[in-house]
């Protein structure tokens, strides 16, 4: 139990309730999914939620039975509800993280953008922190602030109620000021918001693209073994959006093992049991693609004149339509050919008169 995290537990109710019901047709909000996701991260020790709770009669209940501590902001005349929620959770966030040093962990369930300084001071604390909130009315700035975000509509155990046929409603940001109900209001059509849950599933090679990156990264400037669970913290790091379940894998063990047979990296066993050494091919596909490389610059200056960088890449997938350097773990295709002239397969000089990098072959 000492090993676990602690966590506490803070909702922006009327952000994440009225954010389910005016961005998801209309459906009940519901704590028992953040629960059981929370539950898998540790030991969930504090649970406030804050609201005017004269208007969620019905969640009131729902939340007592899931033993969270409802905090009251009566709405009073001239005064911002709003406002008064957001100050009350952020004041007492911070009087927990310096009075508990046991919580390592600050859940903050909102959409709203105002808690983005209050997540910062968090992790300048040496707080982790997982944001919660529904997909159509979180605010861009939110989730790359948190350690984790974790989109209330694609939680296991959220019931996502069919897409009416009229038009739906605007998706905006759910704020606390706003009252339920409301009158149904026409929209403009959605831009410029990340994709829903409705939409189909990411794409299994780009994520192949961004695992052999980091990988790359990991082995060039850090230490030691690059180990599944300091990959899986690295790319929650890039995004804190990521999970594996939106490429359809059940586990992040099953997405290593799918990349490992298509030789987008290599597994190996690691210092723990369940987490094993991830390491990007040494030869294989690389050396074929430096293979590839040779030949096509060597075919294309047969007449003894060096090849330009410019348009090379073009005419290696012309000759290889899946070749990208990406896959191999290099963030750009200069990268790769640097990579191949230390391998002796080509040779790479700069030239001012060109003005671009020329490539000759070797062997």
């Amino acid at each position: 139990m000492d090993q676990e995290d602690r966590i506490a537990l803070f909702l922006d109710y009327e952000n994440l309730a009225l954010g389910a019901r005016d961005n998801r047709g209309g459906m009940a909000f519901d704590f028992r999914p953040i629960a059981d996701a929370l539950a898998e991260r540790g030991r969930v020790v504090v649970r406030r939620a804050y609201a005017d709770w004269s208007y969620f009669d019905e969640d009131r209940r729902m939340l007592t039975r899931s033993h969270v501590e409802l905090i009251e902001i009566p709405q009073r005349m001239g005064a911002s509800r709003k406002n008064a929620a957001d100050i009350k959770m952020a004041v007492d966030a911070i009087e927990l993280a310096f009075e508990r040093d046991y919580i390592s962990t600050f859940v903050i369930c909102s959409g709203d953008s105002d808690f983005t300084p209050l997540v910062h001071k968090l992790r300048e604390l040496n707080k982790r922190v997982i944001g919660v909130g529904v997909e159509g009315s979180t605010s861009a700035l939110l989730p790359p602030a948190c350690d984790e975000f974790l989109y209330y509509d694609r939680l296991e155990g959220v019931d996502i109620p069919p897409t009416p046929s009229r038009r739906g409603r605007a998706v905006r940001q759910a704020g606390p000021d706003q009252r339920p109900p409301e009158p149904e209001r026409e929209h403009e059509p959605e831009e410029g918001r990340q994709p829903t849950g409705e939409e189909p599933g990411r794409d299994v090679d780009a994520l192949a693209v961004l695992v052999a990156q980091t990988v790359a990264g990991l082995q060039g400037s850090a230490s030691g073994e690059v180990t599944a669970s300091r990959l899986k913290r690295t790319l929650l790091r890039k995004d804190p959006t990521f999970s594996e379940s939106d490429y359809g894998f059940r586990t992040f063990g099953e997405l290593l093992r799918h990349l490992a047979v298509h030789t987008v990296i290599e597994l190996a066993e690691g210092p723990a049991k369940g987490d094993p050494e991830v390491s990007l091919p040494e030869h294989g596909d690389r050396e074929v693609a430096f293979g590839l490389l040779r030949g096509v610059v060597a075919e294309l200056g047969s007449s003894g004149n060096p090849v330009a960088l410019s348009g090379l890449k073009n005419q290696l997938r012309r000759a290889r339509p899946d070749f990208s350097e990406k896959k191999l773990g290099y963030r750009s295709f200069l990268q790769f050919c640097k990579a191949a002239a230390t391998s002796g397969a080509v040779d790479l000089r700069w030239s001012p008169e060109a003005d671009d990098y020329l490539l000759t072959a070797q062997g």
